[in-house]
């Protein structure tokens, strides 16, 4: 099965979770595929089963940011300064049959490899963590298999996972200041498709970006922009 590196692009935190989920319903070829991706304006996104109360609570005050609940579950992410990523492995690979935490492990052991490259102390919390309740907010405390620096026990990066019919969409973020390390992003970036690439047996091969009707992506962007999608909890 063929890896599809897929454009970078900026967009809106409504946009950006819009074009994640499409990806994991519409793409059009039977392919793991895998994008970059920034924002427009500080945002912050949350689970999908979060409450809007409590996610309202820990923003930070007086400062304007863009706000949106994500088709994943997982807790609230700051995007100021991380590096942001979707992955989807669609029905039929083996990696998309694994247990949710074995997925979650190996998305994040090819992650941690990528970063060792660039000379990040990078490993994965252990499984057996005493404390596994989660706290809400993604970079508070690292949870089993989430990447973290060996040296400080900082949590590097984390991800949601969403599966269905169609597949297992990953949404997944890099806190860049807890590398401690100058990173080439850029090559970052290339050796994680590769280390992915390797760990899903996949090969991996830039893919321009998939045409989807117009009308569709403009009314998913509507819909996860709007109050009812945001404020639904």
């Amino acid at each position: 099965m063929k890896l599809h590196l897929l454009p970078d692009r900026t967009d809106s935190a409504a946009a950006n979770m819009a074009a994640d989920f499409l990806l994991l319903q519409r793409y059009p070829l039977p392919a793991v595929r895998f994008r970059h991706y920034g924002w427009h304006r500080p945002a912050f996104t949350f689970g999908y089963s979060q409450k809007i109360a409590f996610v309202r609570d820990r923003l930070p005050p007086g400062e304007p940011v863009e706000l949106c609940r994500r088709p994943t579950g997982g807790g609230l992410v700051d995007h100021r300064e991380d590096w942001t990523y979707a992955l989807v492995i669609p029905r039929g690979h083996p990696a998309e049959e694994l247990r949710a935490t074995e997925s979650y492990r190996l998305v994040h052991e090819a992650l941690a490899a990528a970063l060792r490259r660039q000379g990040v102390a990078a490993a994965l919390q252990p499984a057996e963590t005493e404390d596994t309740a989660a706290s809400g907010v993604c970079f508070q405390r690292a949870e089993p298999h989430d990447v973290i620096h060996r040296e400080t026990g900082a949590k590097i990066a984390g991800a949601a996972q969403k599966r269905n019919k169609r597949g297992l969409l990953f949404q997944g973020s890099l806190w860049r200041p807890a590398v401690r390390a100058a990173v080439d992003w850029a090559r970052f970036q290339d050796d994680l498709a590769e280390t992915l690439a390797a760990a899903l047996k996949a090969e991996a091969a830039p893919q321009p970006w998939p045409e989807w009707a117009e009308h569709e992506f403009e009314g998913l962007t509507e819909q996860y922009a709007s109050p009812e999608w945001i404020e639904a909890r």
